[in-house]
């Protein structure tokens, strides 16, 4: 957490002096505020930025940073930056990009010059990014770099060595450690770049390599890779096919992208909102990306109108029923947001699954029937003390009893169902759940209200 707001105030203070920058039109000195910054930052700043100054720092960035700043932005953004960029720039952008992160940005690139980056390309290449694209882009196979250094088992240590100096294309993240492969191309082991600096030459690798590294398999969902990584403290991991053979690996920094984009996805799914959204588009554009869920938002909330309206002659008959009503649906939407969000979050890290999620259920089940026993009796002495009718009180408490139960109860079931429907529990949970506690809130309250005051 510490890290994170170190980051935010880091990318804050950039976004500042680059305003401050921007708005004096001295460009020297935005070019000297973003010579030393990595592509990742650049981006950052460049998403912060309104359409003229993002377009006016992306003039002065380094053209060797272009790759990998379009990379890092989100889709909107970079479909902007290419727009303005000629064939010649982006082919000399992307051409050096590791294979997995070109593959992220290939379709976003127009046919020319993806023809081109292709034909410049040696066969090998082309074949490892078929095989990245030939994957989903939220698995394994779609972050993973097909671009790893093997060896046998039966090589001593010096020719490894041997091997390794005669290389001229090594990546920082190939030198944690090598990849041990048989002759047919399976997944045997690791040999760790310790081992291989500290043992006698002579040394066969079969003798030192890791034979308990457990490889990923390439059509596992990118969520559980991050989860993997956490539980057994990865750097890398090695990704195989369904055959066991060796097609790539992932690395801890194309995890933590992952991590990041889990986290916005969460965040932005309940507000309806995309994580590729340009925060500074058109407004006429923005609007319209947000029509979709403000319509069935005003669809769920006409239905709680409606059994609202069912029950006008109460509220006619009853002004404080139109005062106290509010409260049981306030606290019913609450105690439901709360189940809710656990069973997302468990959901999304694997610790909520088919074999525990009736447990869960029952759990929360019986967490909204204490709330709700302890919050009914709270609330029905304050209705009683407002209006000094008992059965007003006892309305009030028998409510909120119902709509806790009834909020947990929804908050527990309506992820499941979700997903069984193949419809992410984040983007529409909230909005049946707002529904569910509303239509109960307003059944309960003023139904017994009816029922008990006016019928008595």
């Amino acid at each position: 957490m510490a890290e994170q707001q170190q980051h935010e105030d880091k990318t804050a203070l950039h976004l500042e002096r680059l305003s401050e920058a921007l708005d004096s039109g001295v460009q020297q000195q935005v070019k000297s505020l973003v010579e030393n910054l990595s592509g990742s930052e650049i981006g950052d700043l460049l998403e912060s930025l309104p359409p003229t100054k993002r377009l006016a720092v992306w003039e002065l960035t380094d053209p060797t940073l272009d790759g990998d700043i379009l990379v890092e932005v989100g889709d909107e953004v970079r479909a902007g930056l290419i727009r303005g960029m000629t064939q010649e720039q982006l082919v000399n952008a992307v051409g050096d990009l590791d294979l997995d992160d070109l593959a992220d940005i290939l379709n976003d690139l127009p046919d020319t010059v993806i023809s081109e980056v292709l034909r410049s390309m040696d066969r090998l290449d082309r074949e490892r990014l078929e095989t990245v694209l030939s994957y989903p882009e939220d698995s394994a196979g779609g972050l993973m770099n097909p671009n790893v250094m093997t060896i046998r088992r039966d090589v001593s240590l010096d020719v490894v060595l041997r091997y390794l100096r005669s290389r001229r294309d090594l990546r920082d993240d190939m030198l944690g450690q090598l990849y041990v492969v048989d002759r047919a191309g399976r997944f045997k082991g690791v040999l760790k770049m310790r081992d291989l600096l500290t043992n006698d030459p002579a040394t066969k690798v079969v003798e030192l390599m890791d034979t308990e590294i457990v490889p990923i398999d390439v059509n596992t969902n990118q969520r559980q890779v991050a989860i993997e990584f956490e539980h057994h403290d990865l750097v890398s991991a090695p990704v195989v096919n369904e055959d066991g053979l060796l097609v790539g690996c992932i690395t801890v920094d194309d995890v933590v992208d992952v991590i990041r984009e889990e986290a916005e996805h969460s965040i932005l799914t309940v507000a309806g909102l995309d994580e590729d959204e340009d925060m500074f588009a058109p407004v006429i554009h923005s609007a319209r990306r947000r029509w979709i869920w403000l319509g069935v938002n005003l669809i769920t909330a006409l239905m709680a109108a409606a059994v609202l309206y069912a029950f006008e002659p109460t509220l006619d008959q009853i002004v404080a029923t139109a005062v106290l009503f509010p409260v049981v649906m306030s606290m019913g939407g609450i105690a439901g947001t709360q189940t809710l969000t656990l069973m997302i979050r468990g959901m999304a890290t694997g610790q909520v699954g088919s074999g525990n999620a009736s447990w869960m259920m029952r759990k929360e089940l019986l967490v909204g029937l204490l709330n709700g026993v302890f919050f009914s009796i709270i609330l029905a002495v304050v209705a009683f003390y407002w209006y000094s009718d008992i059965g007003l009180g006892m309305v009030m408490a028998a409510a909120v009893l119902i709509n806790l139960i009834a909020g947990a109860f929804a908050g527990a079931v309506i992820p499941v169902i979700l997903k069984r429907m193949k419809i992410d529990p984040a983007l529409a949970g909230g909005v049946v759940l707002t529904t569910v506690t509303d239509v109960v809130g307003i059944m309960a309250f003023i139904g017994l209200a009816s029922y008990v005051l006016l019928a008595g």
